[in-house]
């Protein structure tokens, strides 16, 4: 090989290595930081092709993805010093790349320690501010959600990074707590039974009043209703007799006696004792009255 041919091969040879030093790939899935002799000049990397300087530049690349940090159980202790084993597990991601080199130096086992410490801390203040009772019966929710919110500004301040969630996978009592926790839970529950019942009751009684109420204004305005019909009828009644009276008073006389007599002598062995020349007879001696 002549030496023309030569140089060029080497040329080649190092054009190849310079470039393949010099080129660099940051995938989506990545977060990198270009460093200039150990310092930061390019503290969030696009992804994409990129090229750097062999020798002076410096590429970091970190996972960009949610991380998982999965704490080993811990105790704690609540407002009643009551002692809690608490399992949790953190959600996490890096959202500031150059604050995240600078605290951790691009160590992901440093930064699960620094999580893992801050994390450990904020638990320990919400259990201690908050009974068994209180963290075991409804108020779980409310705690991750206020740990989450205060933790992250914490950690993106310090660290660079940001909480997704911080989530309890379990908690479990002492057998020495068990029991107490479940008879405040069982005096607790049976405190809302009789609450309800009490309510029920007061209900139920309005109910009754509110019926009885009702029942005594409907019977009123019913009798109201039926004496003045009673009432429209025998006027109506009345005037009917009176209509018919006025017509013809003595047949009308005559049917009364007949109707007196029938009334009266009922039965065979009915006896009265009148003066024969009493009005009550007058029809009887003599079919046209007087």
């Amino acid at each position: 090989m002549s030496s023309k041919g030569l140089v060029f091969a080497i040329v080649i040879l190092l054009t190849i290595v310079v470039g393949s030093n010099s080129a660099y790939i940051i995938k989506e899935t990545e977060k990198a930081v270009l460093l200039q002799f150990g310092e930061v000049v390019n503290p969030d990397i696009e992804p994409g092709l990129h090229f750097k300087v062999p020798g002076v530049h410096k590429v970091r690349k970190f996972d960009a993805r949610v991380l998982t940090l999965d704490y080993t159980p811990q105790n704690y202790l609540t407002q009643d010093k009551k002692p809690l084993i608490v399992d949790s597990f953190v959600k996490w991601r890096i959202k500031d790349v150059s604050k995240y080199y600078t605290a951790t130096s691009g160590d992901e086992i440093a930064a699960s320690r620094l999580l893992a410490s801050r994390v450990d801390d904020g638990l320990r203040r919400q259990f201690a501010q908050r009974t068994v009772h209180e963290v075991i019966s409804g108020q779980r929710d409310e705690l991750m959600t206020e740990l989450t919110e205060r933790l992250t500004q914490v950690v993106l301040a310090d660290i660079g990074v940001e909480f997704l969630d911080i989530r309890v996978k379990g908690i479990e009592l002492p057998e020495r707590v068990n029991e107490d926790v479940y008879k405040r839970m069982r005096s607790e529950r049976q405190r809302e039974a009789r609450e309800y019942r009490s309510r029920g009751k007061e209900q139920a009684e309005g109910i009754r009043a509110d019926a009885d109420r009702r029942r005594t204004i409907i019977e009123a305005n019913a009798y109201r209703d039926a004496e003045k019909v009673r009432g429209e009828g025998d006027a109506k009644a009345a005037a009917i007799y009176a209509e018919a009276f006025n017509k013809d008073p003595e047949f009308y006389s005559f049917v009364r006696s007949l109707n007196a007599y029938k009334e009266t002598f009922k039965s065979d062995g009915d006896v009265m004792i009148l003066d024969s020349d009493s009005d009550f007879f007058k029809y009887l001696g003599a079919p046209k009255g007087n």
